[in-house]
């Protein structure tokens, strides 16, 4: 017995000195920055418009068409048909003849025949039925000389009690003001510095953001939010906030501000939890070293201590830990073709996102279920269904775009450092085995249309035709029967984002009648759909 509690209390010492020595170690050293790296090189895919043998390779599309359209199973894989198992539903001539069209624009688009390839992607694209009439936001207002006379009466008291320090002549006006006119954005930031300078700091942050999500386009609004929430000391939604802005607002002449503002704010961040650390890390060895002592396991002691310290180092670190894992966990698909197409598509519109400090990787999943998600740091997960369900290249790009989005405006990342950040990140994103664990970001309304948005003007910046994610959705609706499709039912409100997103190609005059890529598709297609018959197959044997 003595000697058993001799060794308890030699292993806790142990554990005591090597453990505290190499967080020590890691805690007081500078943080470097992650050298950006280039994108992972793609495996090139034949496009459907070679030089050579164009009149064969269409005949091949056809029949590729039209053996998918009668649901004729593979000659390699001989798949056992169920009489209770649901059908697709086949192809009718005019469908068929629609993507024949398609794929003869496609090729004029790419030879460079624009004006040719537009009248028959004209031809064959219906109008948008669910356009509504946006909701009505009057222009912002800057200048108190532009206010109607009532507005005027609002601001001018407002400047009177700050001349006379009366708290209720200056809170008064100013509620009224931004009530009655939301559109005058002096009135959000004037009100939201005299409720902090009278100690009411939650009212103002809560003035600010809802103003924010009227006019997320308004610089010096957004700047007032984030040094409000630096004021407070929320530093990483202060980054969050400003990189958005950034990243949703290219052209702005303070585009580059604004970057470096997100920055500024990302360091305060990691300074306050590394300084968190080092005052409780003795605690946590302590703790960690007693709890390896009794059960012999470092992994439940030191989640705490390991978490914190892959929230420290950023997004990247937690997208790379988690996908490893994830990679193992969901046998991903290794077909290079398939790979290589998801892989070309991602890369192409990674290019465009302006976050280049991270390492982006596009998985496919064998999974028939239209799905996707994604982790911090640049690590998209792609079902193989979403291939094999989706319509033209441009709508998977719309699909890989908006989970790109979620990734480069730090959405998983937030909803992360919302937590405690003694709690182990893996509850924020299990990996218990099942794939619908992994879809355990919740994230907002707010945050699915940024991503709605900015994955639109990514595929626009691609040169894909502007409506791949809208008629991604509308593909989602036709699919909907008695339950929604996953991808759906984990990002809500398809109807009312399919009327969003035409409101916003119709106002922002994007092209849809641009590349769709249906002939490509139709031949990656084919082989998704092979090698999830494979793994039926394989599964049905054991």
């Amino acid at each position: 017995m003595k000697r058993t509690w001799k060794s308890l209390l030699l292993a806790c010492n142990w554990v005591l000195l090597s453990i505290g020595t190499s967080i020590l170690i890691i805690l007081t050293q500078p943080t470097a920055p992650v050298p950006a790296q280039e994108p992972a090189a793609s495996t090139t895919v034949e496009t459907i418009n070679s030089p050579s043998s164009e009149t064969t390779k269409d005949q091949k599309l056809r029949e590729a068409i039209e053996r998918s359209s009668t649901k004729e199973a593979s000659p390699e894989v001989s798949e056992p048909k169920k009489p209770d198992s649901p059908q697709e539903p086949t192809l009718s001539p005019e469908e068929i003849s629609r993507q024949l069209k398609f794929i003869e624009a496609d090729r004029l688009y790419l030879a460079g025949q624009i004006p040719e390839a537009e009248k028959i992607y004209r031809e064959v694209k219906e109008p948008f039925t669910k356009t509504s009439t946006p909701q009505e936001r009057k222009p912002a207002i800057l200048d108190p000389t532009q206010l109607s006379p009532g507005g005027k009466v609002y601001w001018r008291e407002s400047e009177a009690g700050i001349a006379t320090k009366l708290q209720t002549r200056t809170v008064v006006p100013l509620q009224l003001l931004v009530e009655q006119y939301p559109e005058f954005i002096p009135g959000h930031i004037l009100y939201a510095q005299i409720l902090k300078q009278y100690d009411r700091p939650k009212e103002a942050l809560d003035i600010l953001e809802r103003a924010s999500s009227l006019y997320p386009d308004q610089p010096e609004l957004i700047k007032a939010r984030v040094n409000a929430l630096a004021g407070e000391k929320k530093w990483m939604e202060a980054s969050l906030a400003a990189r958005q802005f950034a990243i949703l607002n290219p052209e702005d002449p303070q585009a580059a501000e604004f970057t470096n503002l997100a920055q500024e704010n990302l360091e305060r961040y990691k300074r306050h939890i590394r300084a968190e650390i080092r005052g409780n890390v003795i605690g946590n060895i302590i703790t960690g070293a007693l709890g390896y002592a009794l059960t012999g396991s470092l992994l439940g002691p030191f989640s705490a201590i390991d978490s914190t310290i892959i929230l420290l180092q950023g997004e990247r670190a937690i997208g790379d830990s988690v996908a490893k894992d994830a990679k193992k966990q969901l046998n991903v698909i290794t077909d290079e073709t398939v790979l290589g197409y998801v892989n070309e598509i991602g890369q192409k519109l990674a290019k465009v996102t302006g976050r280049e400090e991270f390492k982006y990787e596009f998985f496919v999943i064998p999974e028939e279920s239209l799905n996707a998600f994604a982790l911090p740091g640049g690590k998209i997960f792609i079902n193989a269904g979403a291939i094999a369900k989706t319509n033209s290249e441009a709508e998977l790009a719309g699909l890989i775009g908006h989970e790109l989005s979620h990734v480069v405006l730090s959405h998983g990342f937030q909803l992360i450092t919302q937590g405690n950040l003694i709690s182990n990140v893996t509850q924020y994103l299990p990996l218990g085995g099942t794939i619908g664990q992994l879809f355990a970001l919740s994230y907002s309304r707010d945050m699915e249309r940024q991503a709605d948005t900015l994955g639109t003007r990514l595929i626009v910046a691609s040169g894909y035709a502007a409506d791949g994610l809208r008629n991604l959705m509308v593909t989602l609706d036709k699919q909907q029967k008695n339950a929604p499709p996953s991808w759906l039912s984990s990002h809500p409100g398809g109807g009312e984002r399919v009327s969003n997103l035409e409101n916003l190609i119709t106002r922002s005059s994007y092209n849809r009648y641009a590349y769709e890529g249906v002939g490509r598709h139709t031949e990656i297609q084919a082989q998704v759909k092979k090698l999830l018959q494979e793994k039926k197959a394989r599964e049905e044997k054991k």
